[in-house]
């Protein structure tokens, strides 16, 4: 038997602030989501472990491609407080909650704005570190796009980190030695991989 339609306190209260607190690599972040944003409720089990094995420098300038409601550049932002870390999301809403974040967490070393894919970033534009969440379904040209793209915009030296599902581990591994000709696993979980490429 259905059991109805939710009630309007339930749709209203749906409407509102998805609003949690959580520790990222030592640092207390304050977050607000809203449905419809990737893992509105709590720092998803992929953007934590690539965090957890993530080096990031002080002075490093830094890229979040795909940044949802912020969590790995603010992160970035955070730990490297002498350099300067753009968030860019193709999803309007996405970018509005990152851009908040950004500020009630006091990071004023962040830039955040809508972008498809790297088509914001202007081809002069360079980084020390460029990461993603890698969307599973999404076709390999995009897939392509992101490295030869994450290429381009990187220092010499610097380094492309992707967390992706185990499913798409054999992929990456092949296409950042085509794109990079090197590949590193960071680390191997039950659902996800972290790797890195190296611009030489």
């Amino acid at each position: 038997m259905s059991r109805g339609a939710p009630d309007a306190a339930t749709v209203a209260r749906w409407r509102e602030d998805i609003v949690f607190t959580e520790s990222v690599r030592g640092c207390s972040f304050n977050f607000h989501t809203t449905w419809g944003i990737f893992s509105p409720r709590a720092v998803d089990e992929g953007s934590r472990l690539l965090l957890d094995h993530l080096e990031i420098n002080p002075a490093d300038d830094c890229l979040d491609v795909g940044c949802g409601y912020g969590v790995l550049g603010m992160t970035m932002a955070k730990l490297a407080p002498a350099g300067k870390t753009i968030l860019i999301d193709k999803d309007f809403v996405a970018v509005d909650y990152a851009r908040r974040n950004c500020e009630r967490n006091s990071l004023g070393n962040t830039e955040t704005f809508l972008s498809n894919g790297f088509n914001q970033i202007p081809p002069d534009q360079k980084f020390d570190l460029i990461v993603s969440n890698l969307p599973a379904k999404v076709g390999n040209e995009q897939h392509y796009l992101y490295l030869f793209d994450a290429h381009a915009r990187l220092r010499p030296g610097g380094r492309f980190v992707v967390v992706t599902i185990n499913g798409l581990r054999d992929f990456i591994s092949r296409t950042f030695k085509e794109v990079f000709g090197n590949y590193d696993k960071l680390k191997q979980g039950k659902t996800y991989t972290v790797a890195q490429a190296i611009r030489e």
